[in-house]
């Protein structure tokens, strides 16, 4: 079964597809009473808030309707930003060479955090050079990916 995140992403990226950005992410964090959807949108001429702004307008009316989250949430659309998080297997091929941040759901040969410098993927794993070693970490344990700007 699909988790709520991966639903409500379904729901919404055609509304943000129609309106010219790519539905880079979201995140569905529900804790308690108090549940957040920030969705994550990108255009290659970059993201603007007024950009954001009329995404967040498309996409409230879809979730009204649809009604996907039961009780009071709220809606934040953003964009990816420079330390970006990374969502999908494909789009981290757009930055081998980069220092990442890995944090996966279960311990991994004893730690859970991963920082070192994104060498690619291989299948579906992730590969990462972490203190003169590689790691193959397969991506349905990550829980959380994000790339470190430069600076």
């Amino acid at each position: 079964m699909a988790s709520k995140a991966q639903q409500i992403e379904e729901l919404l990226a055609p509304t943000v597809e129609a309106m010219g950005f790519e539905l880079w992410g979201l995140e569905y964090l529900s804790q308690g009473r108090h549940t957040l959807l920030r969705v994550y949108i990108e255009h290659e001429d970059g993201i603007s808030v007024d950009h954001c702004a009329a995404v967040s307008e498309q996409v409230s009316s879809v979730l009204d309707v649809e009604d996907p989250i039961t009780g009071e949430y709220t809606l934040e659309v953003s964009s990816p930003g420079m330390d970006r998080l990374l969502f999908k297997l494909e789009q981290y091929s757009a930055y081998v060479g980069e220092m990442i941040e890995i944090r996966l759901r279960t311990a991994y040969e004893g730690r859970r955090k991963f920082t070192g410098i994104l060498k690619g993927t291989e299948g579906e794993d992730v590969v990462v050079h972490v203190d003169d070693h590689e790691y193959l970490l397969p991506h349905s344990a990550i829980e959380k990916a994000r790339v470190q700007p430069r600076v």
